[in-house]
């Protein structure tokens, strides 16, 4: 079955009529285009040299037939022509069919001329004509159009000739001489990489296939075990067949008309297995006793594209057959997850054999040859099987059938039904750009939903129920001769999918990391650039113009913003932008100068260059003085603090714009801009968040936003966006295009990544009313739906703009880029504090993002290493999320205060993201264990990578020992932690009047006395902090006194560093 679309009506092609389809104009262009560029480009390579490809399609079957030709049609055009013969050239397309279909074809004429130069001949067949005069219309065609005699025509050998047209169509064509190539794999290789539309297509189809398995097919066999009935395979193969073509029973609102079968239902029991693609169901009684095993398959299309699942069910699994299904689902999982962008089909089979090799080698002569095919139009696509032999590599947007089995295993019994036994799984899988989408994966495949268990003593059932024993261990009840574990064990069942999902992503992620740290990805090198100026600094260009002086004191030397410091009977200058802080203190008639310098500190730090820089030196990271001389000391002081008032800013400006990037110019084109109107842009050209109206243009290669200001003009380049993303107004106030990009640029007088674009819907006072309103106010009535009116407008309006700029980044000069607009899944959004105040933060496909609320929030997924959920326990009100990214001398970021009611949504959207979560207790506090890591990432894989954030071992290890010297910070170790938050600081870094006066007041007391004055302090204040770094200080100083992970390979527990002066 194939949907046409025509206006906003969809229908089923079945008998293709003129008068009712049309082609989806845009799929047949861009498909067009990727059929041409893959022949013209690897002609010789890939399509045997053919200067014509010729394709005839046969008449409908009632047989389910999976034909290169059919596939080809309904993935070009969108719907099957049967009896249709379609011959490909260089510049010319003939089409010869009978004379129903031609008026369907004229659609697609124009845009096939105007989009790729190739005009489209129709050939119509008269009711009383043979078609041997069109024929050799084509032949000679093909003749002036190659340039090779004989003619070198590709075609699809192995499908043999149906119908009078096709038989009269292949004996001409062998009459003519033309050299014949088979290019059936070059067309497998075309269908391989799937777009959106596809996608879309496989996982509908995926969604009915496993829906019907979980709602229909598992209730009714426990209805038959439970009810002891004699139910044939081949029954239960027509009853789930009627149940795919009528979704209603699987309690599916699909529209009938848009499904069909793969292939019949297939249901096998009774020691008759047969994992073969081509196995039938037998007319035999489904076998259920103790020992059985009962194997399902089932195959959905949607649209024309397939889907599969298959699972296996054991009852009263003996120890064997317990095993080898454990085995089995580990292997079949870890095929899965070798499903990623790069890795070739080989590497999953391998990744299936290592695993039933290490966990149960004696299954391995058992186990299927190939772990599956790739899967689409075609039910299996042969270019894509999974096997130990095939070295393709795969790309994003592959769909692959992921099927692996143990066949013909043995058990010791006397009956013959079990004596023998198969395992099989199956499941569709998509390859995404991070990592594998189970689209069947709402059929649960766990071992507590397929182990079933029940006794053959009801009385004895009825006193002392039958555990049965899942993969954790845990224990559920099936008494009475009942097997009814699905109703009853949602929420175990769903943890236990999420245990085995976050192992194998612990596995991949333990093996990420060890190829990183092995190729030494974690270096430095990215930040150096930025920092070029720190590295660079200069006083004095050689030691004559260092000033002289008798008198070996302190001086500033305003004209080359230096201090001279005597050190060792010398005057060594510093640059006023290497040093941190300057105090002062007193005791009794002597007078203390304590000077922090910038110093490198660990290898943790991403601003750390002058290491890479300057490798062997050492580094001075404090300098005290002693005078008895107040007031100098005083003045000293004060000349220091107002030089780095002075230069720091220009610094850090410097510095700033540094990591600008130079935009492309703008084509100025009004007739083929694409232009949306009247909008406001964050951040703003004047500051404050004047609101500023203007228009966007989308360009060839970029956007750009004006107002009626002529200086107020943003240009953004497509290179440098990294995510577009695009948020409707639903319950908010605005719609909003927001850009997130690789690198900064300048609006106004800021640097800024993120540049948004958003128009107001609703007034925020209109929402807030000032008196009671009455039901019959007609005003209230009235504003009410003026104002869903605008909303609807304003959102039509950006739809339409969206869709045209994503049209345009389809061109080949932009595909490069990788662009597409991404949509908050609102379903999954959560409140938290991720900066000062609580907002609602939403996942999309790539990013976790907040866009209402400025500053804004954008987080890559691609970027995150784990998260950590902290704070998570029992009778607490919320937790905190902390996320770790890849890159280690980044800070982790954490997200406080997020309601507890939240946290299994969001455990469950970082599953489908295949991101791996962890839960603690407590806060951490992540700068001495991101340090400890990159001290020695060889030991930190060695000893389990992130497994120490374990709960359930963090736990066993704490209630069997003593909390040993490490599990908290000393007094030292928490000074020294503050003091490295500080030394992380850039080298450039502002520190305002404040932040100064807190330093010369604190610096040189005991951290004791600190934390005591500090809790006074945020005792009168209420913990409120008054700007984003005062709070990220705080969060950071509180989380050094939660406990830390007593990891084995933390040098920071075993031995404490002395300061040195």
């Amino acid at each position: 079955m194939a949907e046409i679309s025509i206006g906003d009506v969809k229908e089923t092609a079945t008998d293709i009529s003129p008068d009712e389809y049309e082609i989806i104009v845009s799929t047949f262009s861009k498909r067009l285009e990727a059929f041409y560029s893959s022949w013209r480009g690897r002609k010789q390579e890939s399509w045997g040299g053919a200067e014509a490809i010729a394709v005839a399609t046969p008449p409908t079957s009632e047989d389910l037939l999976y034909l290169k030709s059919s596939a080809l049609q309904i993935w070009l055009l969108g719907c099957e022509f049967p009896e249709t013969i379609m011959i490909f050239l260089e510049t010319q397309i003939h089409v010869l069919c009978y004379q129903k279909k031609p008026s369907l074809i004229e659609s697609i004429k124009k845009i096939s001329t105007e989009f790729l130069g190739v005009d489209i001949f129709l050939h119509a067949i008269l009711k009383d004509d043979d078609g041997s005069s069109q024929m050799q219309d084509i032949f000679q065609s093909i003749r002036s159009q190659c340039s090779m005699f004989p003619p070198v025509i590709g075609w699809i050998a192995k499908e043999d000739p149906e119908g009078p047209l096709l038989i009269r169509w292949g004996e001409a064509l062998k009459d003519t001489g033309f050299q014949l190539v088979d290019v059936s794999v070059s067309f497998s290789e075309l269908f391989a990489q799937k777009d959106e539309t596809e996608i879309t297509n496989v996982k509908k189809a995926s969604f009915l296939s496993a829906s019907v398995l979980k709602n229909y097919v598992v209730p009714k066999l426990e209805e038959i075990i439970e009810g002891e009935k004699k139910v044939t395979h081949y029954t239960l193969m027509e009853d789930t067949e009627n149940a795919i073509l009528d979704p209603g029973k699987a309690n599916l609102k699909i529209e009938p008309e848009n499904v069909d079968i793969c292939y019949p239902p297939i249901f096998q029991s009774g020691g008759v297995f047969d994992l073969k693609p081509d196995a039938e169901s037998n007319d035999d009684d489904l076998y259920y006793d103790a020992k059985g095993v009962i194997i399902c398959s089932i195959g959905a299309r949607y649209n024309s594209y397939c889907s599969n699942v298959a699972r296996t069910y054991l009852i009263n699994a003996d120890k064997l057959q317990g095993k080898a299904y454990k085995v089995l689902l580990r292997a079949h999982e870890a095929a899965i997850m070798s499903l990623r962008p790069g890795n070739t089909a080989a590497a999953s089979y391998k990744a299936a054999v290592e695993v039933v090799q290490r966990d149960g080698p004696e299954f391995l002569p058992h186990m299927t040859k190939s772990v599956g095919t790739g899967i689409g139009i075609e039910l299996r696509e042969i270019r894509l099987n999974l096997n130990a032999r095939n070295e393709r590599v795969l790309n994003v947007g592959m769909v692959f059938n992921v099927s692996l089995g143990f066949h013909n295993l043995r058990i010791e019994s006397d009956n013959p039904k079990t004596r023998f036994f198969s395992l099989l799984l199956s499941d569709t899988v998509i390859i995404r750009d991070e990592g594998p989408e189970i689209a069947t994966a709402m059929c649960s495949k766990s071992v507590s939903d397929v182990l079933y268990s029940f006794n053959d003593d009801e009385e004895e059932s009825e006193m002392k129920p039958n555990p049965k024993v899942d993969a954790n261990g845990t224990e559920s009840i099936i008494s009475n001769l009942k097997v009814i574990p699905s109703s009853d064990k949602q929420e175990a069942t769903k943890e236990e999918v999420q245990r085995q999902h976050q192992a194998e992503v612990s596995r991949q992620k333990s093996d990420e990391n060890a190829r990183m740290f092995t190729a030494g990805s974690s270096d430095s090198s990215d930040c150096q650039g930025s920092l070029k100026s720190a590295c660079d600094l200069e006083a004095y260009k050689n030691v004559d113009d260092i000033p002289s002086s008798k008198e070996l004191m302190i001086q500033v030397d305003h004209k080359n913003e230096a201090v001279l410091l005597p050190i060792n009977g010398l005057m060594v200058p510093f640059h006023i932008a290497t040093i941190k802080s300057a105090s002062s203190q007193q005791d009794g008639d002597i007078s203390y100068i304590r000077i922090l310098l910038n110093a490198p500190v660990s290898g943790f730090n991403a601003n750390n260059v002058l290491p890479h820089k300057f490798q062997g030196y050492v580094y001075l990271k404090e300098l005290s003085f002693r005078s008895k001389d107040t007031r100098h000391v005083n003045q000293v002081v004060q000349l220091i603090k107002n030089l780095r008032h002075k230069v720091v800013p220009r610094e850090s400006e410097k510095a700033e714009r540094a990591t600008l990037i130079t935009q492309e110019k703008m084509p100025i084109s009004k007739t083929k801009s694409i232009i949306l109107s009247d909008l406001c842009i964050r951040p703003s050209f004047g500051g404050r968040e004047r609101k500023i109206i203007g228009t966007l243009e989308g360009h060839s290669n970029g956007f750009c936003y004006s107002t009626m200001r002529q200086e107020e003009r943003l240009e953004v380049s497509y290179r440098n966006i990294k995510h577009a993303l695009f948020q409707p107004a639903e319950k908010e106030m605005i719609t909003l295009i927001h850009l997130h990009l690789h690198k900064h640029i300048r609006v106004g007088s800021k640097n800024t990544k993120d540049v948004q674009f958003y128009v107001i819907v609703m007034d925020a006072g209109a929402t807030l009313g000032t008196g009671r309103k009455s039901i019959n106010d007609s005003d209230d009535l009235e504003a009410e739906q003026q104002g869903r009116n605008r909303k609807s407008k304003v959102n039509a309006e950006f739809n339409t703009f969206i869709k045209r700029i994503s049209e345009l980044w389809e061109q080949p000069h932009l595909k490069a880029f990788n662009l597409n607009f991404d949509i908050p899944h609102k379903e999954f959004g959560f409140h938290g504090v991720p900066f000062k105040d609580s907002v609602f933060i939403v996942p999309t496909d790539n990013c976790l993002v907040e866009l209402i609320e400025f500053p804004f929030l954008v987080i890559t997924l691609s970027n995150i290493e784990i998260v950590n959920l902290e704070r998570v326990g029992i009778g607490k009100n919320n937790f905190d999320m902390t996320i770790i990214f890849k890159d280690f001398k980044q800070e982790a970021f954490r997200i406080d205060a997020i309601p507890s009611a939240s946290l299994d949504c969001i455990k469950d959207w970082l599953n489908s993201k295949n991101i791996k979560y962890y839960e603690s207790k407590m806060n951490l506090h992540w700068r001495p264990i991101l340090k400890t890591i990159l001290e020695d990432p060889k030991e930190f894989i060695q000893d389990g990578g992130w497994e120490f954030l374990n709960l359930q071992i963090s736990d066993s290890d704490l209630d069997n020992s003593e909390c040993e010297e490490g599990c908290y910070p000393s007094e030292l170790e928490e000074s020294e932690l503050n003091k490295e938050d500080s030394d992380n600081a850039s080298v450039v870094g502002f520190d305002d009047d404040k932040k100064e006066n807190e330093l010369t007041e604190v610096e040189g007391k005991r951290w004791d006395e600190v934390v005591a004055e500090k809790g006074s302090v945020d005792r009168e204040h209420g913990n409120e902090s008054g700007n984003e770094d005062t709070r990220r200080s705080h969060k950071e100083k509180s989380s050094t006194k939660a406990q830390l992970p007593n990891i084995k390979y933390s040098k920071g527990t075993s031995a404490k560093k002395q300061k040195i002066r």
